[in-house]
């Protein structure tokens, strides 16, 4: 049973005006595919007051407020078609759905959709939430258990597809910091995070600046004490910097869980204490004159330690931000991520994530080059360079392997400098196995030097690109070439989410076989085996098709256990006919009743005249 997608519910004909709550139904999930949230509230709202006894109407709302970011709202309208249907799988994922953005709420979300995968384990998108909820948390292999699980049910599910591309890449959503599982508003642990941030800027570029004139004063001046003496103040400016942004930082105890989630913020703090410490050993062993870095005997291996210090102090920004642009585009494995990407090209999402990843591995690119052409370089031997001709090979593979034929051309149409970064690592891979070739072919040194000092060129000129690529987006507020821009998948495409279809009804004959009739029996499973129990009478009929049954305890508690039951009528006037109803069942101790949500419905008539056969009910 899969969720009604958009081309389903536009073949249906609609009445110029509605006049049932059902008919309602069907006009706002047409109004939802067509992204029109507001109307496809307003009708929303009309079938709940021609039928409040009914989910359908209530899981409509609840996913207009949703795309009209109420969110408040469309958990509570979520909240009202449990209690309506309390075994039905879709009501369950709405709520789970809803949940899932209300800070705080992270794991009643993730038990709504749990519930959603166990009252439904066949359908695609009770996964896909599971998946999702896992990613948000950065759980990456139970992401992509989950996704698989989906596409084993339905093969083209867009979310499923760019998701588990997603969960390949290693990806983490922009509030890294933040564990969703938090009882906390992510505001907060934002605002600590920026507290930090600003504590690590502030104190390495003041004391990178301190730095610089403490030099020129004792160096430049000859003034080494006065240098010493005001250099060693700086760290009581530090101090004040650091109480001061501490006073910002609220949630101490979360602090560490945050260090642990966010590799970079964890960084930027490491970084900034071990600068501390190079800067106070630096002004403590300052020089009389400018070090030399020959290493040599003690003395010069002394003053290498000391420009290490200075290193440590003046460039440790620079060298977090190249440690960085390494790591993100060296984490993961693109191919395998733009190999489900492109299964949904026309996405527009999934074409978003091709061109970063694209980048991504323009990144590894580089860095291989850059690599090979200084171990050519400090080893003097230029035959290393023969390494770089494995560049263009590779990136024929990635395209091969990550299916981009048929998507490439569009991606590249729509980012030329995608374009120009492409075309010069070829260039640059063509320029340094030149310099291999000239060295192995005896040809004069400058041959080989011109092609080397292209080849370093061009990798200069590709990070120029690189950069005036980043400028552009950031001026733009249009995604960059960065792994920040990647994005999940959350009701991208033209389907309509399953948890927005139609629940399952009962015919008037079905109806009137469970509301009368006296030989109803109930199977399930338990411990044992399957199991039939009488249970003589149903107790009431929903008006949305639910079944209440007085049953035994053991009853209860195999459908604890496992709550997919099946319940039998016959026909209690003529005999011509019996029902079946496989649902969801929930045990009501205030009413004393098995509440069972309809999920299947099928009606037979008994052999005879016309033989036994099925029909859906």
């Amino acid at each position: 049973m899969r969720g009604p997608d958009e081309q389903d519910f536009a073949r249906v004909p609609l009445s110029p005006s509605p006049d049932g709550p059902r008919e309602w139904c069907v006009a706002a999930v047409t109004l939802l595919g067509h992204d029109q949230p507001e109307a496809a509230l307003d009708a929303a709202r009309k079938a709940v007051d021609l039928d409040p006894g009914a989910d359908w109407g209530y899981r409509l709302a609840s996913l207009s407020f949703e795309r009209l970011g109420r969110d408040a709202e469309a958990v509570a309208a979520a909240e009202e078609a449990v209690r309506l249907a309390p075994g039905s799988w879709a009501a369950r994922l709405r709520l789970g759905a809803a949940l899932r953005r209300v800070p705080g709420r992270w794991r009643e979300s993730w038990a709504q959709a749990a519930r959603a995968v166990r009252y439904a384990p066949e359908e695609p998108d009770a996964h896909v939430l599971v998946g999702d909820l896992a990613l948000l948390r950065g759980e990456h292999k139970r992401a992509e258990t989950a996704y698989r699980n989906a596409l084993r049910r339905l093969e083209d599910h867009p979310g499923a597809r760019i998701n588990l591309g997603l969960t390949f890449l290693r990806w983490e959503r922009p509030r890294g910091h933040h564990d969703p599982a938090w009882p906390i508003d992510p505001r907060e642990t934002g605002r600590a995070r920026r507290a930090l941030e600003v504590w690590s800027r502030q104190t390495r570029i003041l004391l990178a600046m301190a730095f610089v004139v403490v030099g020129v004063v004792a160096f430049g001046f000859g003034l080494v004490t006065e240098a010493k003496i005001g250099g060693g103040a700086m760290p009581l400016v530090v101090l004040v910097i650091t109480l001061r942004q501490a006073h910002r930082v609220r949630l101490w105890p979360y602090v560490p869980g945050m260090l642990a989630r966010d590799l970079w913020l964890s960084m930027s703090v490491s970084i900034t204490l071990v600068g501390v410490a190079a800067y106070v050993a630096a002004i403590a062993t300052l020089p009389a004159e400018v070090p030399a870095l020959t290493l040599g005997s003690a003395p010069d291996m002394v003053s290498g330690v000391w420009a290490g210090l200075a290193g440590l102090v003046l460039f440790n920004g620079v060298a977090v931000l190249v440690l960085r642009v390494l790591v993100e585009a060296w984490r993961g494995r693109p191919v395998r991520a733009l190999a489900e990407f492109t299964t949904i090209h026309q996405d527009r999402t999934a074409r978003r994530n091709i061109d970063v990843t694209l980048w991504l591995v323009v990144g590894r690119a580089w860095s291989v080059l850059a690599a090979v052409a200084g171990t050519a370089l400090i080893l003097g031997e230029p035959r290393w360079a023969f390494a770089a001709v494995a560049v263009p090979l590779a990136l024929a593979w990635v395209r091969v392997r990550g299916g981009l034929s048929p998507c490439l051309g569009q991606v590249l149409a729509a980012d030329r400098w995608l374009v120009a970064a492409l075309g010069l690592l070829v260039a640059t891979s063509l320029a340094l196995g030149g310099t291999a070739v000239a060295g192995v072919l005896g040809l004069p040194p400058v041959v080989g030097g011109w092609a080397g000092q292209a080849g370093v060129g061009m990798l200069a000129v590709l990070v120029a690109v690189f950069a005036t690529r980043s400028v552009q987006a950031w001026w733009r507020g249009a995604p960059g070439p960065w792994r920040a821009s990647l994005i999940m998948c959350e009701s991208c495409g033209r389907r309509v989410p399953g948890d927005v279809g139609p629940p399952v009804g009962l015919s008037v004959e079905v109806r009137d076989a469970f509301t009368y009739g006296r030989g109803v029996v109930l199977a399930y499973a338990d411990s044992s085996g399957p199991r039939a129990l009488a249970v003589g009478s149903v107790s009431s009929v929903g008006p949305s098709g639910e079944l209440r049954l007085i049953a035994a305890s053991d009853a209860w508690e195999a459908a604890e256990r496992d709550p997919r039951v099946a319940v039998f009528v016959a026909d209690p006037v003529d005999r011509r006919f019996w029902a079946e109803v496989r649902g969801i069942a929930i045990g009501d101790s205030e009413a004393d009743v098995l509440r069972i949500t309809p999920q299947q419905v099928v009606v037979g008539e008994y052999p005879g005249r016309h033989q036994g056969r099925s029909r859906p009910g």
